[in-house]
């Protein structure tokens, strides 16, 4: 990870966290996405824990050294935010909660399930959302239209992402990340998926890497990946109905806690709608912020600007009674 970062062990019931952590002071909890490890914090450790705070990043169920779980069922959000619950009771708490990419939704999910447990909460990519009146499939298939199919729904036949990504791990890999950072231009980035196409078929790996990345960084993920596959990661995407169907009690629900949000100019997971109406669902936004040409990586793409971001908001929580 980094130096000074040490590796520790969590449990929730069955399933063992790896994770690490370093520093001292009020717990900060930071949760990744996919396709990626609690490595892509990798340049927030050191500056957080510098800042007088407790970092933990684990690798969430289905990723790295973790447990990964068979059952399709055991990566719906409940499960998932249950994770970040257990790890939040072990280090002490309340924590402050953030996520990237997946790891978004299980923050704000966390923050709405365990309040206790969470004295504030923030994403990156990700904004928390309003849930729909119909199942995310449904409406993801009706957005792709007769021609082509959303990649969520491509991803939900078991073994077949599978079997594209770990055909070449470094390539699947280096060219998704690629495909969706803010450095890729306009022809190289991700494509729409046509229907009867391939996932893999819609990025290819760029010619050289970009400079948010080295290839030891890359190398880890590719480790790490070869050694797991990609079943537990896309598992996640494969509970997108299930976790509609879980939350039903939390429609209408308002996220209370201090928040903040940030996010890249050229992040395709941008979702403008969700981010106007932010301050309805999480009326405590603190912090809003949008990186000018950033992609969707985006504290592996600004670690400076994202680190800065994120000592803001967590120093402007000290004084407030009301998150301690």
């Amino acid at each position: 990870m980094t130096s000074g970062a040490e590796e520790v062990r969590f449990r929730n019931g069955d399933v063992e966290i790896a994770a690490w952590q370093q520093g001292s002071g009020p717990p900060v909890l930071l949760l990744h996405g996919f396709p990626e490890l609690a490595y892509s914090w990798r340049h927030q450790f050191e500056p957080l824990a510098k800042a007088g705070f407790q970092v933990v990043a684990p690798d969430q169920r289905g990723f790295g050294d973790s447990s990964r779980p068979e059952r399709v069922e055991d990566y719906d959000i409940e499960r998932l935010a249950s994770d970040a619950a257990a790890i939040l009771d072990a280090v002490g708490g309340p924590a402050v909660v953030i996520g990237h990419d997946w790891g978004a939704p299980v923050a704000w999910h966390t923050a709405l399930r365990y309040p206790d447990k969470v004295r504030a909460v923030g994403s990156l990519s990700v904004p928390h959302a309003r849930r729909g009146s119909s199942p995310p499939l449904e409406a993801m298939r009706a957005a792709a239209g007769p021609e082509f199919i959303h990649y969520i729904d491509y991803f939900q036949t078991p073994g077949l992402a599978e079997a594209e990504f770990e055909s070449d791990v470094r390539s699947s890999l280096l060219g998704f990340l690629w495909s969706i950072s803010g450095d890729a231009p306009r022809e190289e980035r991700f494509r729409p998926i046509p229907r009867g196409g391939r996932f893999i078929d819609s990025f290819r790996a760029p010619s050289s890497l970009p400079s948010w990345l080295s290839e030891q960084d890359l190398g880890v993920y590719v480790e790490a990946f070869r050694k797991t596959g990609f079943r537990g990661g896309l598992n996640w995407y494969r509970n997108v109905d299930r976790n509609w169907q879980l939350t039903a009690d939390l429609a209408g629900a308002v996220v209370k806690q201090p928040a903040f949000f940030i996010t890249g100019s050229r992040d395709p997971a941008r979702n403008p709608a969700a981010i106007e109406r932010l301050p309805e669902l999480v009326p405590n936004l603190r912090l809003s912020r949008v990186l000018e040409g950033c992609g969707h990586w985006t504290q592996q793409e600004r670690p400076h600007e994202v680190n800065a971001c994120l000592v803001e908001f967590l120093r402007s929580l000290s004084d407030d009674s009301s998150t301690m």
